[in-house]
Formats: structure tokens, C-alpha cells, sequence
């Protein structure tokens, strides 16, 4: 009888008890994991595929912010005349201000669409499955605007480094310096509506683009991770839509960033669209540099989702073979 009892405490204690404790630390500790992979997974695609693309970058930011027409045969002079100025290496002036912000940046957009789609999923009872397309352009959209409030003055010293001799400013923490001392603090934040007017359908139609492609992929081909390639194939077509839906917003975000030192008075979002329409027109003006962004963003994207995607498959593989804890 006395071991019959003792049986079963020890079952009740094993059965109520333990169980339910072990049960929320191992999904605690999941969780935790899964966020720190994401943020982890998210910094890397962001530093390799910004890298890669920097010098075409900073040749569009400067088209971007001048009134000079732009064209591929431009674009090219430009690259070869700061090549044979300053060197080769002066190719990726102001990559450094760009792996501040970005791995931030990307770190936070991977992680908090991550967490942006499993709160969804729960909400909406797709917990485990892919979203339908609303919540998974709300998913996009949300970890992008997440991402740009958290890191734009970041941001903005990329750009005023893009675009100055590297005899005006010499580091990061100078550029916010000059500008925190002449022109304010509030100057950090400049082109800052744009920007967030712009991340909404960048962010939403990239990640909904790249997420839908994978969804019919793995519906249509029976696999449920597609190759490396079909990744870049499909983060390529993500950047294309996403960054030509949002491309007049990103001209003029430019322009407000820039305008202390190019010379330039903007106000307000509406008034340097109508100025840039005035004296460039709409396709010169708005959208200059887009064919260049078509050669750029797709890579970039392409890389980038390609990129956290292998990454996370990686960790995932090394927490299982027992590598991680």
C-alpha cells in the first residue's frame, strides 16, 4: 500500500508538476534562440549583400541628389573617374557609415518579420503555416518600419558620406558631429516622413514577394526548401517590385538628407517633389537612377534573403547535431 501511494505522488509530481515547468523553460529557451538566430542571420545578409553592391550604390546616391542627367554610360564615367581620382577602394566611401546601419537595420527587419508573422499566424490561427497575402504584406511592411525608426539617423550619415570629399568628413561619429553643431539635431531625422512612406510598400511587397514566391514553389515542385539559386531567383524579383513601388520616395529622401550640403533648401515632401518635377520632369527627376536600381537591388535583395535564409537552415543544423545550446 505504502509504495502504491508513494507511486503515485511520484506520478502525480512527474505527471503536473515537472513537466509543465520543463515544458515553459524549453519554449522560453526556444524562443530566445530563435530571436538571437534571427537577429544574428539578419546582420550578415545585410553586411554581404550591401557590400557587394556599394559601389553602385553610392554612384546612384550621388545621381540621386544632383540635378545631372543620369544614364548607364554616366554612371560608368563616374565610377571610372572616382576609380582613377581616389582608387579603387574610395569605390566603397561611406560603406563603413552603411555596415552601421544596415546590420542593424537588417538585423532588426529579418527579426522582427519573423516575430511580426508568428504573432499574425497566432492571431489569425495560422500559427505554423504560410500567412495569407494580407498579414504577409502586414508582416513586411511592420518589420520595415520597425527597422527604419530604430536606426535613420544612421541612415543619414550614410548618405551625407556618399555624397561629400572625404576632406569634409573623416569618420562616422564626425559627420554626426558637424551636423548635431551646425545644422541641429533635428537634422538626423531630415527625409525621415519619406522614408517611412517608402518602407510600407518596399518592405511589404519585398517580403510578400519573396514569402509568395516560396509558397508556390514548395507547392508546385513537392520541395520545401528551394536551391540556392531559385532563393536568389526569387529575392531578385522581390527587390525589383519592391524598390520600383517605393523609388520617387527613396529620390526624395535622398534630396532632404543632402540638402545641407548640396546647396539645396527642401521642406516638406510634396515641395521637393514639385521642384525636382519642375527642373528635371518626372522620369529624370523622380525616378533617376531607377535602371541603375534594377541592376543593384535585385542583387542586393536577391543576396540578402538568400543569404538569412542559408544562414538560419545553418544554425538550425548545428542546435540539432548538438554544436549550440
Amino acid at each position: 500500500m505504502g509504495t502504491g501511494v508513494q507511486e503515485q505522488r511520484t506520478s502525480l509530481t512527474q505527471g503536473e508538476v515537472l513537466p509543465l515547468a520543463s515544458s515553459s523553460t524549453s519554449e522560453g529557451l526556444k524562443q530566445t534562440r530563435s530571436v538571437l538566430n534571427s537577429l544574428f542571420s539578419g546582420a550578415l545578409a545585410g553586411a554581404v549583400a550591401k557590400t557587394a553592391v556599394a559601389p553602385l550604390d553610392r554612384t546612384k546616391i550621388i545621381f540621386q541628389v544632383s540635378s545631372a542627367r543620369f544614364s548607364a554610360k554616366e554612371a560608368y564615367r563616374l565610377i571610372y573617374r572616382t576609380y582613377l581620382k581616389d582608387g579603387f577602394f574610395s569605390l566603397w566611401r561611406g560603406n563603413s557609415a552603411t555596415m552601421v546601419r544596415v546590420i542593424p537595420y537588417a538585423a532588426i527587419q529579418f527579426c522582427a518579420h519573423e516575430q511580426y508573422k508568428r504573432l499574425l499566424g497566432g492571431y489569425y490561427g495560422f500559427q505554423g503555416k504560410a500567412l495569407p497575402p494580407v498579414q504577409r504584406f502586414l508582416a513586411g511592411a511592420m518589420a520595415g518600419t520597425t527597422a527604419a525608426m530604430l536606426t535613420y539617423p544612421l541612415d543619414m550619415v550614410r548618405a551625407r558620406m556618399a555624397v561629400t570629399p572625404k576632406e569634409m568628413y573623416s569618420n562616422i561619429l564626425h559627420v554626426f558631429v558637424r551636423i548635431s553643431r551646425e545644422e541641429g539635431l533635428k537634422t538626423l531625422y531630415r527625409g525621415f516622413t519619406p522614408t517611412l512612406l517608402g518602407v510600407v510598400p518596399y518592405a511589404g511587397l519585398s517580403f510578400f514577394t519573396y514569402e509568395t514566391l516560396k509558397k508556390l514553389h514548395a507547392e508546385n515542385s513537392g520541395r520545401t526548401q528551394p536551391y540556392s539559386y531559385e532563393r536568389l531567383a526569387f529575392g531578385a524579383c522581390a527587390g525589383l517590385i519592391g524598390q520600383s513601388a517605393s523609388y520617387p520616395l527613396d529620390v526624395v529622401r535622398r534630396r532632404m538628407q543632402t540638402a545641407g550640403v548640396t546647396g539645396h533648401t527642401y521642406g516638406t515632401i510634396l515641395s521637393t517633389m514639385k521642384e525636382i518635377v519642375a527642373e528635371e520632369g518626372v522620369i529624370r527627376g523622380l525616378y533617376k537612377g531607377l535602371s541603375m536600381n534594377w541592376v543593384k537591388g535585385p542583387i542586393a535583395v536577391g543576396i540578402s534573403f538568400t543569404t538569412f535564409d542559408l544562414t538560419q537552415n545553418l544554425l538550425r543544423k548545428l542546435h540539432q547535431l548538438g554544436y549550440t545550446r
